[in-house]
């Protein structure tokens, strides 16, 4: 079973945790970590890219030359894909890139990139954050004692509004809820910090 690093941050005591190995100790399935990403990305896709074909594009209400007896090749307008300016063909229109994952997948993807932090060594486990009142300098001292500083992802049940707002001046610090934790959030970061509770939640949440 994996073990991390559980640490209580106002007296810097040190001890070690065992997890449940059905969720942070699977064998990690890369497909799985593959379909959760562009899933994710697909679903932040703006989706407004467009073109405009030869219908739509303005002018060319004319025939250019009379049919025959010119010498040259048969146009009907000058906004024939074939012509500079003209429209083009099957070109993009506004659409949403986004899809769904079956939840089987989704869960299967979390327990993966978790695996994969826990057995890289790159999960901390925290008793809690001690913060009375919104302080980055605090915070950013807070992870400075968990050797954590860059792309670091904080997780708990339901972040506190202290918390929350003692990190988002920090660059590449992110703070997520468990309910809202995405496999991308864990593959995008370099250190994962768990409260207790949340790594309480994710077993129970993702346990087989």
């Amino acid at each position: 079973m994996p073990s991390v690093q559980l640490v209580d941050i106002a007296s810097n005591d040190r001890s070690e945790r065992t997890l449940n190995d059905d969720v942070f100790g699977v064998d990690p399935n890369r497909h799985l970590l593959y379909e959760a990403v562009r899933q994710y990305r697909a679903s932040r896709r703006r989706g407004t890219h467009s073109t405009k074909h030869r219908g739509i594009v303005a002018g060319g209400g004319r025939k250019p030359w009379r049919q025959k007896g010119t010498g040259r090749a048969r146009v009907g307008s000058i906004r024939t894909p074939l012509w500079k300016g003209g429209g083009v063909v099957f070109g993009p229109k506004p659409r949403d890139h986004s899809f769904r994952l079956n939840g089987k997948v989704q869960r299967g993807a979390l327990r993966s990139a978790l695996s994969l932090r826990a057995g890289d060594g790159d999960m901390t486990l925290v008793s809690g954050f001690p913060l009375e009142v919104p302080s980055t300098k605090k915070f950013r001292a807070q992870l400075d004692v968990l050797g954590a500083s860059q792309k670091v992802l904080i997780v708990d049940v339901k972040p506190s509004r202290e918390l929350v707002l003692s990190a988002r001046n920090l660059p590449g610090v992110e703070v997520r809820s468990v309910a809202g934790l995405h496999t991308y959030d864990v593959l995008a970061s370099r250190h994962v910090i768990l409260s207790e509770e949340a790594a309480a939640r994710l077993e129970e949440k993702l346990g087989r």
